[in-house]
């Protein structure tokens, strides 16, 4: 299953060009997600492709901070000022990112607005090698 994603721009470009290989999360997906679709939101506004998820972890934000900070393409008062008011924290730890060739429409590809947190997919919604 695939689950879409909205990032913001600044982040999209860190985690294509391989820069950002943690995704951070305040929720996590309640079913099994093996990756992840890429929304890039405003001013971008497009699907501009997906990675892979290599794990998923759930902990205490300073042993979360620890392991990821090398690349977490965000800098700590981000991650703090982030997580603000919460205790454990989520990193989706990214596989392989795939760029599409073409960037889609959200709305003509999902039928749907762009996800406050997620949303699930199906892989046959994603049709751009």
């Amino acid at each position: 299953m695939k689950v879409l994603l909205s990032i913001k721009p600044e982040f999209v470009v860190k985690i294509l060009s391989g820069q950002k290989k943690y995704e951070f999360r305040k929720k996590i997906f309640k079913k099994d997600v093996e990756s992840v679709v890429i929304y890039a939101t405003s001013p971008w506004k497009a699907v501009v492709g997906e990675f892979l998820i290599e794990d998923i972890y759930e902990l205490p934000l300073l042993k979360l901070w620890l392991m990821t900070k090398e690349y977490a393409g965000i800098d700590a008062r981000f991650f703090w000022k982030y997580f603000k008011g919460n205790s454990i924290g989520y990193a989706i730890k990214i596989k392989k990112v795939k760029k599409y060739k073409k960037e889609l429409d959200i709305y003509k590809t999902f039928k749907m607005p762009p996800p406050q947190s997620y949303a699930y997919v199906e892989h046959k919604q994603v049709n751009n090698k």
